[in-house]
């Protein structure tokens, strides 16, 4: 199945500091690419994939599961690691899940999580019944494009799979069960105005996590696809800034930057206008 024009999934090759962008429920890369082209521009290499069964019609999403979603990040985690000296993770919403559960596996392995409007539970009465409602009916009403941004518009399905979304209630469950395992570094942007994800969901991951290093940052103007809201630019601000607080390697090219057997970077023959990205 062909997948929908701008939802298609996002690299780019820059320097020795990387990042991985995850989407959200029912949602695509457009939603992340503004903030993926905005840390590319500063020097880091950048994956934002497209999660199976998203990005073409509900009908495909309808077969696939949270083991599917986790490990196409998963994925795209440990090639970054081969290419990169240091990697850091961010989500949207399902995406902030994604996030946080690479960090609670991963451990050193990621040096920082940025997380926006993380979704930590399926909220309502329906949430109940899901287990059995999913045989019955197939869908509900879908969830995408909640910005309040005029003219902002999210690529995502008009309709909600009954079965992806009883895995999601079970994937957050899990992930809830393993936030005390998260220790790096998070920074967590929230929208005031949420009708997707609560800010309950936001409080109860920085409740649970272990992180001592943790940075909360309220969104006024917003409402839940904040990246593509009013706030973005303070979103892809002060994620670079957090990045490049904890990698002062940022924006450094690979052939300038090598990790010594210790494990400490340093420089090996650097000349000035010779390396390029991608």
């Amino acid at each position: 199945m062909p997948v929908l024009p701008g939802a298609e999934p996002y690299r780019h090759e820059g320097g020795e500091v990387g990042v991985l962008l995850c989407h959200g429920f029912t949602g695509s890369p457009q939603s992340l690419r503004p903030w993926a082209e905005y840390l590319a521009e500063r020097g880091l290499t950048v994956s934002l994939p497209l999660l199976p069964g998203h990005g073409t019609r509900w009908e495909d999403m309808q077969l696939t599961g949270w083991q599917d979603w986790y490990a196409e990040v998963d994925r795209e985690l440990r090639a970054l690691r081969e290419r990169c000296s240091r990697v850091f993770v961010c989500g949207l919403s399902m995406g902030g899940a994604l996030a946080l559960r690479l960090a609670a596996k991963h451990g050193d392995a990621v040096s920082g999580i940025v997380v926006v409007n993380p979704a930590n539970k399926v909220h309502g009465l329906s949430a109940y019944a899901l287990p059995l409602a999913r045989h019955v009916v197939r869908t509900t009403k879908g969830i995408a494009s909640d910005i309040a941004k005029e003219g902002s518009v999210e690529i995502g399905y008009d309709k909600v799979p009954l079965h992806a979304a009883h895995s999601l209630r079970n994937f957050f469950r899990l992930v809830d069960g393993e936030l005390p395992q998260v220790t790096q570094p998070l920074l967590l942007l929230h929208s005031v105005q949420d009708h997707v994800v609560p800010p309950a969901d936001s409080a109860r991951v920085l409740s649970r996590v272990s992180s001592t290093d943790v940075q909360e940052i309220v969104l006024e103007q917003s409402y839940h696809v904040a990246t593509l809201d009013h706030d973005a630019d303070r979103i892809f601000e002060e994620s670079f800034a957090f990045v490049e607080r904890l990698a002062p390697e940022t924006g450094k090219q690979p052939d300038t930057v090598r990790l010594d057997q210790s494990g400490q970077a340093g420089q090996v023959g650097q000349q000035e206008g010779t390396a390029t990205g991608g």
